[in-house]
């Protein structure tokens, strides 16, 4: 299984999202994005994976229309991912250069 790292701004974040939005969030990651990670093939397009331009080995997945994480792969690319701080849609267009 994946192993991770939360940073303390993904967890402040995470506190502030809605029940709901925490559920969803919860969901996606364990349903979709570890299982992914798990068999080392490409992502699910649902999750709409991609790097994120100002930001060298950062990505960004979807987790809902308005919900955006960001990634990073540990030192192991195999087993490590790092949680960086989640997103709303409109804070990462403010964020993107």
């Amino acid at each position: 299984m994946p192993t991770f790292e939360t940073r303390p701004r993904f967890t402040t974040d995470l506190q502030h999202l809605t029940p709901a939005q925490r559920r969803r969030f919860r969901r996606v990651v364990l349903d979709a994005f570890v299982p992914d990670l798990r068999t080392g093939r490409q992502f699910r397009p649902g999750l709409r994976i991609k790097r994120v331009r100002c930001a060298p080995g950062v990505y960004e997945l979807t987790w809902a229309p308005d919900g955006r994480a960001t990634w990073a792969y540990g030192p192991e690319q195999i087993a490590g991912v790092l949680t960086e701080p989640i997103y709303t849609f409109s804070q990462v267009r403010a964020l993107l250069c």
